[in-house]
């Protein structure tokens, strides 16, 4: 399957033009970033430590304004009024589940409180919202957990109900800030593939945020380099392996010599005294198996 975005649409669904970023008035996070994710895409931020990818996720989310350029969501800029009319779903690293909720009743927790779902939660959360997030919670594997309490599931189990829970309002948007990295290597390349296969069935426009090339390489259809900080992008590279990905492919050459091009972008712009340009570089050679 292809991974273009849907030729329908008409400007993109997440638009950074020139922004900086400045905490305190001395530290800049971002500066002069631009950044375009057209709808459906699915794009991933890596880049050293304290780089700015977490920052670029908060203004998206519209926690954070900008110190100067145009952060736009949804055709909004960020911090106008009546921005982010489009949804937003939001899963992190520990997925923070309410421990006197059982997992079905967590996963229903955007249905309650975002428009509209939420004028009509208590006349559907025993039906058509249930079976909604049953259905999901069965497409992740967690059919008949959804009694359970959080400290009665694994990690791996408690982050595909996060999942579950994000995706469960068909938000537009979806952001992942390190939803895998506390896991162990084995379930983080299971929920590599439930990550996909939610992408593929559903099709929301998805900014992850990793320190794990291979998981960038195996999940995204682009990735961003972004240099030390100050934060930019210096690297904008389409990935073109065919979908669905499967761990046996993430082995052949051509995805192993896309992870090792990350890794030294990366390093080269960690290195003391590098230069960084303003400008994104030349993408890399697009390879695809």
């Amino acid at each position: 399957m292809t991974d273009t975005p849907s030729a329908s649409a008409q400007r993109p669904m997440i638009e950074l033009s020139d922004v900086t970023v400045r905490y305190g008035g001395n530290v800049v996070a971002l500066d002069n970033t631009t950044l375009r994710i057209d709808k459906g895409d699915f794009v991933a931020l890596v880049g050293p430590s304290g780089c700015g990818k977490s920052t670029i996720l908060k203004l998206v989310a519209g926690l954070l304004e900008p110190t100067a350029g145009a952060a736009i969501v949804g055709g909004r800029e960020v911090g106008a009024i009546g921005s982010h009319a489009k949804r937003l779903g939001l899963a992190f690293q520990n997925p923070t589940m309410l421990p006197w909720l059982s997992i079905l009743d967590n996963v229903m927790i955007p249905l309650k409180i975002v428009e509209p779902f939420r004028q009509d939660y208590r006349r559907k959360r025993k039906g058509e919202f249930r079976e909604r997030a049953e259905a999901l919670l069965e497409q992740v594997g967690l059919a008949g957990f959804g009694n359970k309490r959080p400290w009665q599931l694994s990690g791996g189990m408690l982050q595909r109900a996060s999942l579950c829970r994000a995706l469960v309002h068909e938000p537009d948007i979806l952001l992942l800030d390190e939803p895998f990295g506390a896991l162990d290597q084995f379930t983080r390349e299971e929920l590599w593939d439930t990550m996909q296969d939610l992408w593929i069935n559903r099709r929301p426009t998805v900014l992850l945020v990793t320190h794990d090339l291979r998981e960038s390489a195996y999940l995204a259809s682009r990735i961003c380099v972004m240099s030390s900080r100050p934060g930019r992008i210096i690297e904008d590279q389409r990935v073109t392996f065919a979908r669905p990905r499967t761990l046996e492919s993430s082995y052949q050459p051509d995805f192993t010599t896309l992870v090792q091009q990350l890794r030294m972008s990366i390093a080269e712009a960690r290195a003391p005294g590098s230069t960084q340009s303003s400008e994104p570089r030349r993408p890399l050679e697009e390879v695809s198996v």
